[in-house]
């Protein structure tokens, strides 16, 4: 199996395992965001608030971990979260459980997309050279750092001759 292939579907398979997105809160963030305005990952600020509407991530994932997920998703897309999350208006910061942006649902499907072909198809790829995150995939293997998928474009190959093989330089025999 080509290395590339199995470096690939690492990156997707650790995407997946350990970069879920954050897909809601549960209740009023404390106060004591800039400007006396409630931040809504806590933090420096108080105790992050217990995610909510989770679709895809376990729903007892932690705050934390939702945070490691979520940082993971912006690196890997080149993204912040406001690409998938809906501002609200009032407090002036993403509003977490809301299903506004079409792009949030996007991201679920993504997400699922990633996590079926780790656990049908790369799971049964045997390579005894590859480790075990050498064969997955994540958002990063087709998004390398952009919103949108990078498309692939190969190299241009070298003119060949009539034969399939390379033709000679003039002037060498």
């Amino acid at each position: 199996m080509p290395r590339t292939f199995v470096v690939l579907a690492a990156i997707v398979t650790l995407s997946v395992l350990s970069h879920r997105p954050l897909l809601g809160q549960e209740g009023a963030p404390p106060a004591g965001g800039p400007g006396g305005r409630p931040h809504p990952m806590g933090g420096a600020h108080g105790p992050m608030p217990k995610p909510t509407n989770l679709k895809v991530l376990p729903k007892d994932t932690s705050p934390e971990d939702v945070i490691k997920v979520m940082k993971g998703y912006t690196q890997q897309l080149g993204a912040q979260c406001g690409l998938c999350h809906a501002n609200n208006a009032a407090t002036k910061h993403p509003d977490f459980p809301s299903d506004q942006k079409p792009e949030k649902n996007t991201a679920r499907t993504m997400m699922l997309m990633t996590q079926e072909i780790n656990a049908k198809y790369l799971s049964q790829i045997h390579d005894p050279d590859a480790a075990p995150d050498q064969k997955t995939v994540t958002c990063g293997t087709c998004h390398r750092g952009h919103s949108m998928p990078v498309t692939f474009k190969p190299p241009a190959k070298p003119a060949t001759g009539p034969s399939g093989m390379h033709p000679k330089p003039k002037g060498n025999s």
